[in-house]
């Protein structure tokens, strides 16, 4: 199945993209570009909570595809994103505690369409990724997922910490992959619960890792310190279907 990420270009084309409801991942403006068209794809680019990347004439041609961009082009998403409250409709339908799966900080496309693949096949009812500072669904999140992206809904949300709090008014527990934490092992984790992966570099913000009931460390034997985000999110999410099928 061939996937494309939409590239929209063109001042008047960006804004009613925006105007329309379309869901934009990305939006490039030339930097220092501040006429009155400009003004207003960027008024339409925050009531929706995009981010801006400011970027040089000689990279947005690169981006370009008719070479008539006109100082702004916006990447829009592959797939339709979901909401958290699908995402626990999907778990009360199949009448099963909710399992969710919380990204942070992950912008490597590869990564996230390994992560959404893995929480298919580990019955997760659904993917949570931050709105900044995070990949979205393009083109290549939808390859590497393998098709996942047609059954597991990605809701994309404006603030992780707070969501996370919002859900525990639901019941869910949350776990946070960290390095210091308990051996994952010695955790329960059975029942509804949120499991939060931060990337390789950074990990889980300080924000959201507070927000978490429990942080759970992965016994590693090896030489070197850290797993690949995505295999970290595989590991895991095993060990609570582990501890979920003895429910």
């Amino acid at each position: 199945m061939a996937y494309r990420e939409f590239t929209i270009e063109g001042r008047n084309a960006v804004t009613e993209a925006f105007r329309s409801g379309k869901t934009i991942d990305r939006l490039y403006i030339l930097d220092g570009c501040k006429d009155g068209p400009i003004l207003t794809v960027k008024r339409e680019a925050a009531k929706q909570g995009t981010q801006i990347k400011y970027v040089t004439r000689e990279r947005l041609d690169q981006l370009s595809d008719t070479g008539k961009h006109q100082g702004v082009i916006a990447m829009a998403a592959a797939y339709e994103y979901a909401s958290v409250e699908d995402i626990l409709k999907a778990a009360q339908e199949r009448q099963e505690p909710p399992f969710v799966i919380l990204l942070d900080n992950i912008e490597d496309p590869h990564n996230l369409g390994a992560i959404i693949r893995t929480a298919n096949l580990a019955g997760a009812h659904g993917v949570i990724i931050p709105r900044n500072r995070a990949v979205g669904l393009t083109a290549a999140v939808a390859r590497t997922s393998a098709g996942a992206l047609n059954y597991t809904p990605v809701a994309k949300v404006t603030n992780l910490a707070k969501t996370i709090g919002e859900l525990k008014k639901e019941g869910l527990w949350f776990v946070c992959a960290d390095m210091g934490g308990t051996t994952m092992y010695d955790l329960n984790l059975k029942g509804p619960i949120g499991l939060v992966i931060g990337s390789e570099g950074e990990g889980v913000g300080r924000l959201v890792r507070e927000k978490c009931d429990m942080t759970a460390a992965i016994p590693m034997k090896g030489n070197i310190d850290s797993l690949n985000a995505s295999v970290a999110a595989g590991v895991l999410a095993y060990e609570i279907v582990r501890q979920r099928g003895m429910m």
